[in-house]
């Protein structure tokens, strides 16, 4: 069931230590098929080196596995939540990489000082309340606060990033930790100055209107 899905996922799933993104069994991809509504998801507490694509757990939109013998991800829930709450994203991208997370530990938005974070992000990346693991709880804090940005961070916990697919999701990772990761720098030299907000439109709306091949 939904094989090349799984298989797409767990290809994703095994970029995420590459880049840096997880660790151990850390994080989580799933995505959404656009025919059927189902989701497929990470399995609980496999790690990446292990992980083949059958392991995937399918799920439908109320949680109920549809097929798989190994538990789903402990953030099904959330997961699930942002589907039923935004029918544009078809892929979600859980992760605790670093940089980004320290800036979650702290409660605070990565600060749109760079034209890269403009371009993918359309502004600061934002960063959303505390929220107990498990339930909707998270998903629920990704809905209320993640506006237009593909990506947001989660206070004292980490990063969620969506997107329509899921490898747009994982980019949206990928980038979160790199400008995190750039602005840790630049802060260790003391406050960078911020772009303008008509700088900002300006840079996100040629990038997603212009950029790369068409």
């Amino acid at each position: 069931m939904l094989d090349s899905l799984k298989a797409q996922l767990c290809e994703l799933h095994q970029s995420l230590p590459r880049q840096g993104l997880v660790a151990w069994t850390s994080g989580n991809i799933s995505a959404r098929d656009p025919d059927s509504g189902l989701v497929v998801i990470k399995p609980s507490g496999v790690r990446y080196e292990h992980l083949r694509p059958d392991h995937h757990v399918v799920v439908d939109l109320s949680g109920k596995v549809v097929e798989s013998s190994l538990k789903p991800s402990s953030d099904t829930a959330s997961h699930l939540y942002i589907y039923r709450h935004r029918p544009d994203v078809f892929g979600i991208v859980h992760t605790h990489s670093p940089y980004a997370t320290a800036f979650a530990a702290h409660g605070k938005p990565i600060p749109c000082c760079l034209t890269a974070i403009a371009d993918e992000f359309g502004g600061d990346i934002p960063c959303a309340g505390f929220a107990m693991i498990g339930g909707e709880e998270i998903g629920a804090q990704v809905v209320t606060n993640i506006g237009t940005s593909p990506a947001i961070l989660l206070q004292q916990h980490g990063v969620f990033a969506i997107g329509k697919s899921a490898e747009a999701a994982v980019k949206a990772a990928v980038m979160t930790e790199d400008a995190a990761r750039t602005v840790m720098l630049a802060m260790s030299l003391g406050p960078p100055p911020l772009l303008s907000q008509s700088d900002i439109d300006r840079l996100h709306k040629r990038y997603t209107t212009d950029y790369g091949q068409r």
